[in-house]
């Protein structure tokens, strides 16, 4: 008589052997969360780096404790506890929001199933429920029915995705050598577009000069009549324009280049239109705010953060196409994932990753549960936030703003009227980096025209007017001490975050 061999359990694996251990784990983890959410009061604990470093550092990855509870504990007082809180009313910061409860769920469900949604047979109706917000976001858009896309990780990825797919057009349109052609193709944007832009253009093999600046209006937006022109440049010298940028939301700014106007010399020129509207794409799902991407149907190729401005949980991205077939020129096939001959839909094909999350279901679920149009009050909302931000700031005497706010980002600094610019530029980054070591609140900082200038960047419906008026005053309150000082270092926060640094780091 044959031994029945026993089946391993292994007690930490996720299935139908461990699932009451799982459903307690949850519970637990989701208690032990609340409990800081109820509990905090600031984004940000305010402790420095150095005394965290030592924290993690003194962790040993060798020696496990045993139990999920234990690292959990661990992992409380680690990482929850030292979070920055993007639900907080006054982290002001970053294009980061609060998340969508249903959203949250999904996660749950799409973090224990595991699906990768690269091919149909790890993933079925995820696949399905991927193609169909693809859809539904192209048809926002104003594409027809020969649109696509696929989800991405995030906007840095869906430009770069976008640039392919126009450098891939180009090529193919021009029937060249393709070593001949790369050195001699241009992306034209402005200097207000996303750092990926330079970036993807590396990473594309183009020169180093590939991306030429286009002179933007006073507001910060691309100009059509200089976009015209410098094609036209480029052309005299036997440069070949590959695509032309435009950004629905500027990350310092949050304006909105003409799209319509900029369409209009694209298709002219034949010349591929991607637009960058990772921030803007709340617009999408806007009731009063709409017009503001009139002309984006011109697009060949779009950008959309469902993670900034649709209140998802990073990540949740997309590249929408308005030809489908553009898509599959960078598809290389294998016959083990995704032979030729394959009969179902298949989304390795159009993506730059194989293995992939079905972060689409995370925006499935919140629009079943509370509907795109609830969303888009949510995104006006911010956008009204920041015009009555503006307003209080226009009231004060000690603070000084670069323009009326288009989207949800204001940009100003506070300067006492006998402060000269310069010392202005010293004390800015100071006094950002003091609200950040401080906690209470935290804002931007970036350079514009070459000075130091504060920004509140509002994702959060739930901020409200007197949410702002506390961080204002926090800031005067700030800055007064800190010129009081006379630049006394021993007042001064340890970290002091450079004009370079904050530019760079606006993502």
């Amino acid at each position: 008589m044959e031994a029945v061999l026993e089946r391993p359990m292994y007690p930490h694996l996720f299935g139908r052997h461990t699932v009451d251990a799982y459903v307690s784990s949850i519970d637990r983890t989701a208690a032990v969360l609340a409990d800081r959410v109820r509990a905090v009061r600031q984004p940000y604990s305010g402790d420095a780096v150095a005394p965290l470093q030592a924290k993690v550092d003194s962790v040993d990855l060798d020696a496990p404790l045993g139990t999920t509870d234990a690292a959990l504990d661990e992992v409380a007082g680690l990482y929850l506890d030292h979070a920055v809180w993007f639900h907080e009313p006054t982290y002001l910061a970053h294009l980061n929001c609060p998340v969508a409860i249903p959203a949250l769920n999904a996660e749950l469900l799409l973090a224990a199933v595991n699906t990768s949604v690269d091919t149909w047979d790890q993933s079925t109706t995820g696949t399905l429920i991927e193609r169909r917000l693809i859809a539904w976001t192209a048809e926002r858009i104003g594409f027809g029915p020969t649109a696509d896309g696929v989800f991405t990780s995030g906007g840095t990825q869906s430009n770069l995705h976008g640039l392919l797919l126009a450098r891939e057009d180009r090529l193919v349109r021009a029937d060249a050598d393709r070593a001949t052609m790369l050195p001699r193709l241009r992306v034209l944007a402005t200097a207000e577009s996303h750092f990926s832009v330079g970036k993807s253009a590396g990473l594309l093999g183009l020169a180093a000069d590939a991306v030429v600046p286009v002179a933007t209006d006073g507001a910060g937006r691309m100009d059509p009549v200089a976009l015209d022109a410098e094609i036209d440049r480029l052309l005299d010298q036997d440069l070949v324009p590959m695509a032309v940028v435009a950004t629905a939301g500027t990350t310092d700014r949050g304006c909105v280049d003409p799209l319509a106007a900029i369409g209009t010399v694209c298709r002219d020129r034949a010349v591929w239109l991607h637009v960058d509207a990772a921030y803007g794409c709340g617009l999408l799902i806007s009731t009063r705010h709409r017009h503001l991407l009139d002309g984006i149907a011109a697009a060949d190729s779009v950008t959309v953060d469902f993670h900034k401005s649709f209140f998802q949980p990073i990540s949740s991205s997309a590249i929408i196409v308005r030809n489908a077939p553009t898509m599959r020129r960078v598809a290389v096939h294998a016959d083990y994932l995704n032979p030729r001959t394959a009969t179902v839909p298949n989304q390795v094909d159009k993506s730059l990753q194989t293995t992939r999350r079905l972060d689409a279901l995370k925006l499935w679920m919140t629009l079943r549960a509370i509907g795109a149009d609830q969303l888009g009050e949510m995104f006006d909302q911010v956008v009204d936030l920041a015009q009555q931000a503006y307003g209080l700031l226009r009231e004060c005497d000690d603070f000084e703003l670069v323009m009326r706010p288009v989207l949800s980002t204001v940009l100003f600094r506070y300067r006492p009227d006998w402060l000269p610019v310069q010392d202005c530029d010293r004390l800015l980054p100071r006094l950002r980096a003091r609200l950040f070591a401080d906690g209470t609140a935290i804002i931007a900082g970036t350079v514009v025209d070459g000075h130091y200038w504060l920004k509140f960047t509002l994702l959060n419906p739930n901020t409200t007017v007197e949410d702002l008026r506390t961080v204002i005053e926090l800031i005067r309150r700030t800055g007064q001490e800190l010129l009081d000082a006379e630049w006394d270092p021993a007042l001064i926060a340890p970290e002091p975050v450079t004009p370079e640094v904050c530019a760079n780091a606006n993502v």
